[in-house]
This record gives structure tokens, C-alpha cells and sequence, in this order.
């Protein structure tokens, strides 16, 4: 790693600022695919798909059938199988008690307001390919979809690996597609012969993906947050264990060579520690070349105090925060900027990504400043409900009244004083 001593406060924003990607160029890539699935259907992604990924497909090979996904059981070991469904179990009971019963509020006498939530009635979530089969990822997306009541879940991915239909079927997925890249995020946007049109896109995905999910919001799909490459920042003191640092480091780096790696202490021994011991566990990953060119991108910040340590990560606004420092509970009430954050020496980031229960599905590229990651809310619609008595309009009208004549909208204070005349009339003083 290439370790930064005490940069001055000016030199922050430099240091922080993650790689700039050409989107001009990659949306120039991707908007004929879109445009090319929009027009064609079914046929486009045939041709995409073979063009692309070098699988033939067929219409009828475009869905995984029912039988592909009973058989993926029978193909995983049991102790894999343990592993996902406990995973699974944890994944709901976290998501499950993020419900909110309905609550009637009454603002007024006879003025009464509340919320309810609705589930989002058509998903579609995308898992992609590449050399990792994500299938912890349909746990993620999945379970919020299914405890939300999601009438219908589109599965979009050109991973084959049994351990993904085993989760899609493990959270109730029955429509799965054997396609990826920009053309399945054109597919779930416009929809095809056989892939239906949703209402809103989840799930990760390379530069391509990304750039067909922005440019699927711009003609009106909703999708769950901007997405970069996976990052991590870990702020450790000399309470830390280096070895752990170390291995969290690796973790997020052998994610791809432009994953965001980040080390931030006070402690200068802790640092040459760490970056000691990333040599020796690097060699001993079957993924060494990916990670080391992470790492080579990767920083290590000194900085004089805690409180500039906290500032400077807030600052970075981090995907995953891993706070390895004495009192890691108090500094992370601290924490105004991250999308999840694991506290301690023994609470590595890994649990979260696959089986804690908080879902892993996270804002990253900075912004989580604004954003939060997925959970049961992403895949609901708030609804609200009011209900005015007679006696509550008589109260509320006038104040609805002098409002909506301030603003010259007469209609709007018509709407009220018909009502308010007609209860006149109905109960003469």
C-alpha cells in the first residue's frame, strides 16, 4: 500500500477522490444495446447474448426452467446448503423487524393521517456473472422482495451455478433469465416477448450495467442507488490486529482491480504491521493478481488525531467502514457518512456480505452521503391516508381557506368552502 503521512487538510479531497470513469464513452457502448433490446425483444437478446457472453440461447432457453431450478438442490453439498439457509434465516429476521406497523396520527380533532406500505408489485434484480457466482446476492435482494409482497420478481443473470437458482428458489424467484450485462437491464426496462417489464432494477454489475441502469432511470425506471466499484475503509489503532486488517484489505480487494482500498490510523507501526503481513497473505490467494493490482491503487493515511481520522472518513464516505480501534461503538456514533459499518476486532466485513443479516447491498463512489443501502423500505412504497370528519373540516377548513387565497389558487379554497357551506346549511346555528 502506499502510505500517506499526515497530509495536510487541503490535500484530502485529492487523496479521497476515487478513479473518474469515462461515462460519455461507456453510455456511447451501451445505448445501442438498449435501444437494440427495446426494438427487438427476444431475438435482441439471442443475438446479444451470443455476441457477448458466447452462449447460445434459444427462446425457450431464455428462461431457466422450473425443473433447472428443483434439480440445483440436488447439486450443492450439504453443508453449502446449511450455510444458505442460514444465511437466509438471518437476512430475514433483520429485514423482518424493519416493518412499521401502521400508526393513525390525529394532527387536529377529527383530522386523522397515516401511512401505510405497499410492496413495489414488479422487481427485477440482476446478478451478475463474471469469475464470482454472487448468489448471496439474490439472498440480499430477494428476501427485502419477498417479506415486502412483491407480487412479481424477475431474476435477470448469466450466472449457472446452482447455488444462485438454489437462493432464487430459496426466496420464491420462479422467473429467471439466463441473461446479463446491458442487455438484461434492457430487458427488465422495456421488456421482451419473454421477460416482463418491471417497475424498479436492483443489483450490481460492471461499468456496462451500471451505465444501462442510469440511463434506464433517465427514461423513467427507478433503480436502487448509482453504484461504482466495491470499496473499503478501515480505520484501526494499535489495538487492531494487523493480520485481521490485513485480510479485511484483501477481502474487498480481490473484488477487482478497481476496488477502493483505504487505511486510515494514527499509528504508524500499525500501518508498516498491516502492509507487512498484505505481502505474505497476498501470495496466498487464488485471486492474487486481481487483489494486487487493487492494492497497488490502495492508500494507507496517517493522520496526527482520532478526530481527523473521523473527519477524513467522513469525508470518504465509504461503502464498508471497519472501525478496528478501542471504543469502536462510541466512534462510530461519529460516523455520519458510510454504508455500513463493522465495529471491532472480531466483526469482519465478509459476515456482512454474506450472512450477519444487514444486507450488503450498499451505496458506494461517495454516496453514501446521501444515500442508504437496500433494506425492506427499498422495495415498498409509502402510502399515505387521511380522513377528515365533519367537526375536522370545520376546524382545518379555515386554515386550508386562508392559505389557498394567498396563493391565488380559488379553486383550491372552493373545494373546501362548498363543504364547510354545505355542513352550514345541514346544521343552521
Amino acid at each position: 500500500m502506499n502510505i500517506i503521512p499526515f497530509p495536510d487538510r487541503t490535500e484530502w479531497p485529492a487523496l479521497l477522490a476515487r478513479p473518474v470513469q469515462s461515462t460519455q464513452q461507456i453510455e456511447a457502448i451501451v445505448t445501442p444495446i438498449m435501444e437494440q433490446v427495446r426494438a427487438g425483444g427476444d431475438a435482441a437478446l439471442i443475438e446479444l447474448t451470443q455476441r457477448f457472453d458466447k452462449v447460445s440461447l434459444t427462446t425457450d432457453t431464455l428462461s431457466v426452467s422450473p425443473a433447472v431450478l428443483d434439480a440445483a438442490e440436488q447439486q450443492l453439498s450439504d453443508e453449502l446448503k446449511a450455510a444458505i439457509r442460514q444465511a437466509y434465516q438471518n437476512i430475514r429476521t433483520f429485514h423482518e423487524a424493519q416493518r412499521q406497523p401502521i400508526e393513525k396520527i390525529e394532527t387536529m380533532p377529527g383530522v386523522t393521517c397515516w401511512r401505510r406500505s405497499v410492496g413495489i408489485e414488479k422487481v427485477g434484480l440482476y446478478i451478475p456473472g463474471g469469475t464470482a457466482p454472487l448468489f448471496s446476492t439474490v439472498l440480499m435482494l430477494g428476501v427485502p422482495a419477498q417479506l415486502a409482497g412483491c407480487r412479481e420478481v424477475v431474476l435477470c443473470t448469466p450466472a449457472t451455478h446452482p447455488a444462485v437458482y438454489f437462493a432464487a428458489k430459496l426466496v420464491g424467484i420462479t422467473k429467471v433469465f439466463q441473461i446479463g450485462g446491458a442487455q438484461a437491464i434492457a430487458a427488465m426496462t422495456y421488456g421482451t416477448e419473454s421477460v416482463p417489464k418491471v417497475y424498479k432494477i436492483f443489483g450490481p454489475g460492471n461499468q456496462y450495467v451500471t451505465a444501462a441502469k442510469m440511463l434506464a432511470a433517465k427514461d423513467g425506471m427507478a433503480i436502487d442507488m448509482p453504484a461504482g466499484p466495491s470499496e473499503v475503509a478501515v480505520y484501526a489503532d494499535d489495538t487492531a490486529v494487523p493480520a485481521f486488517v490485513a485480510a479485511d484489505l484483501l477481502s474487498q480487494a480481490e473484488h477487482g482491480p478497481d476496488s477502493q482500498v483505504l487505511l486510515v490510523s494514527t499509528s504508524r507501526k500499525l500501518v508498516e504491521l498491516v502492509n507487512l503481513t498484505l505481502s505474505t497473505q497476498l501470495g496466498k490467494l487464488s485471486r492474487e493478481a486481481v487483489a494486487g493490482k487493487a492494492l497497488d491503487n490502495s492508500k494507507a493515511i496517517l493522520v496526527d488525531t482520532p478526530a481527523d481520522a473521523i473527519d477524513l472518513l467522513n469525508d470518504y464516505a465509504a461503502e464498508h467502514l471497519i472501525l478496528s480501534v478501542a471504543g469502536a461503538e462510541q466512534v462510530a456514533e461519529q460516523i455520519v457518512n458510510a454504508g455500513s459499518i463493522f465495529l471491532g476486532n472480531y466483526t469482519p466485513e465478509s459476515a456482512g456480505d454474506y450472512a450477519s443479516g444487514t444486507n450488503h447491498t450498499l451505496p458506494t463512489n461517495g454516496f453514501a452521503r446521501a444515500y442508504s443501502g437496500v433494506s425492506l423500505d427499498s422495495f415498498v412504497k409509502k402510502i399515505t391516508v387521511q380522513h377528515i370528519t365533519p367537526d375536522g373540516l370545520q376546524v382545518l377548513g379555515p386554515i386550508v381557506e386562508a392559505m389557498a387565497e394567498a396563493e391565488s389558487l380559488d379553486a383550491h379554497k372552493r373545494a373546501v368552502s362548498l363543504r364547510l357551506a354545505s355542513l352550514t346549511e345541514m346544521n343552521p346555528a
